[in-house]
């Protein structure tokens, strides 16, 4: 059962919780942890390796499509730009037009919702920005600030296809995370623009700039399960994240609460399910960090993420076992649960 709650559903330690670094994440510490096991040591580095063994689900064919779903998200970098775009490829000058006056808040969320399906996403909340959420300092070490004039955070949730998914760890599912990010990032940038072109600013990210799981928590759209992900009613956690900051006035949604973190006790499918043995088994959550990837003073089930890369680094690709196989999974790609 779905139901609003007047706060987020995970628990934090305020004493504790400080402004994650997004060099500690994964690819921040295999760009500068020199400590790291995995330093340097990139994805597909052993990939014709595995395309000698000529395994079903990784011929050379299949990790072709694994590029070419990448190709959005890896070079249209104008996606990310935090400023208005510039060098259209289209012969046809773009009118200036005074900034677009916002009567009603709630009008104007409702257009931004509406847009952002037709723009490809497939869940969309809002919320007001929390910078415990926003990363310290960037993949490179530059810190990251916000302008207090974004106040809000459009989160957008791109589905993916579950048959493909369902296929993990192979270089089909892969694929569709590949696409799932290229979707985010035509997404984010037609977003941003739509908004630049009504007269306010936006700042489109993906996973950079700042947290997407908790803000997704904030705006309504999920709770946080064990595999560490954004579980939906929707989709489970067969999602891509999104976001786009923006000084646009907003009315924001209330997060929700239908039962995950009870459910995720007695469940542990997702941490069966991985061949990494990254997901823990423990019936109750705690504070504790499992690698240094980990924020302080957030209260789940904390996920080893470099068993997690490490995995990757030996299947060629990414993995996404633990959400197939989460009973939360869509059973096919028709819409399952209900509108907020």
């Amino acid at each position: 059962m779905i139901k609003e709650a007047n706060s987020p559903s995970y628990t934090i330690d305020k004493k504790i919780l400080k402004r994650f670094n997004q060099g500690q994440t994964i690819f921040g510490r295999m760009l500068h942890d020199d400590e790291a096991d995995f330093y340097r040591k990139g994805m597909y580095d052993n990939i014709e390796k595995i395309l000698s063994k000529h395994q079903h689900g990784y011929s050379r064919v299949e990790f072709a499509k694994v590029m070419g779903a990448w190709a959005v998200y890896n070079y249209f970098h104008k996606a990310f730009s935090w400023k208005k775009l510039t060098g259209a490829n289209n012969v046809m000058n773009k009118p200036i037009l005074k900034k677009h006056p916002i009567v009603r808040s709630v009008d104007m969320s409702r257009e931004v919702k509406e847009i952002a399906k037709m723009y490809g996403a497939s869940l969309v909340g809002i919320t007001r920005i929390n910078h415990c959420w926003i990363y310290s300092h960037d993949r490179n070490g530059k810190p990251i600030e916000i302008p207090e004039e974004y106040k809000f955070a459009i989160v957008m949730a791109v589905r993916m296809d579950s048959a493909a998914i369902r296929t993990s760890p192979t270089f089909l599912a892969c694929t569709e995370t590949g696409l799932g990010y290229s979707r985010m990032a035509f997404c984010i940038g037609c977003m941003a623009e739509f908004i630049r072109s009504l007269g306010y600013k936006a700042i489109p990210m993906c996973n950079d700039t700042a947290l997407s799981v908790p803000m997704a928590i904030d705006a309504g759209l999920g709770e946080l399960g064990r595999n560490g992900l954004l579980i939906t009613p929707e989709y489970g956690s067969c999602v891509r994240l999104c976001k786009v900051f923006t000084n646009l006035s907003l009315k924001i949604d209330k997060p929700i609460e239908f039962g995950v973190t009870e459910f995720c006790k007695k469940c542990k499918k997702c941490a069966e399910a991985c061949e990494a043995d990254a997901i823990q088994m423990e019936e109750e959550q705690s504070f504790k960090i499992a690698c240094p990837s980990n924020n302080l003073g957030i209260l789940r089930w904390a996920v080893n993420h470099d068993k997690c890369y490490k995995f990757w680094i030996e299947n060629g690709g990414d993995c996404s076992n633990c959400i197939a196989a989460c009973p939360f999974f869509p059973a096919s790609n028709q819409h399952l649960g209900k509108d907020i």
